[in-house]
């Protein structure tokens, strides 16, 4: 087993105590950026659905949802997961295409890619009070310490 050193253990225990002292709405957000992301992850494509309302947990805010439904192809666009799909003008087929270039990513490059979608969707439902530095440290952390345990 290895051990973890003891200064890589104080710099979780701060983002453990920067996390528990966050204002409810960034956990939301957080919590958010993490469902969406996992529903890529997991995401079959089914002809019937609407992609975007498939990836949208239901327990989020009506507002935020509006805004995720336009931002989430966006973001696919600026990490460039959609350039195969440049002919595609439909947001939810635009997603989809997005999504199946992201599912045959592997290893490294695909862990990347979802962090940063992860963190990119969690600042827009955090309606810009996410930093990227504070949302890639406490994502992780979320990711790692409270998602995965449950």
């Amino acid at each position: 087993m290895i051990k973890i050193p003891i200064w890589l253990r104080k710099i979780w225990k701060a983002i453990q105590s920067l996390f528990n002292h966050i204002p409810e709405e960034l956990k939301v957000a957080i919590h958010t950026g993490v469902l969406i992301t996992e529903n890529i992850k997991t995401f079959v494509d089914s002809p019937v659905a609407d992609i975007i309302t498939l990836l949208i947990p239901g327990e989020t805010d009506d507002r935020i949802r509006v805004v995720l439904r336009k931002a989430i192809p966006q973001i696919l666009i600026q990490l460039k997961l959609a350039d195969s799909c440049s002919e595609i003008n439909n947001p939810t087929e635009l997603t989809s295409c997005a999504i199946k270039t992201l599912q045959s990513l592997t290893g490294d490059l695909k862990s990347a890619f979802l962090h940063n979608l992860s963190v990119l969707i969690a600042q827009v439902a955090a309606d810009g009070k996410l930093t990227w530095q504070d949302g890639a440290s406490i994502m992780e952390w979320y990711y790692q310490n409270r998602f995965k345990t449950n």
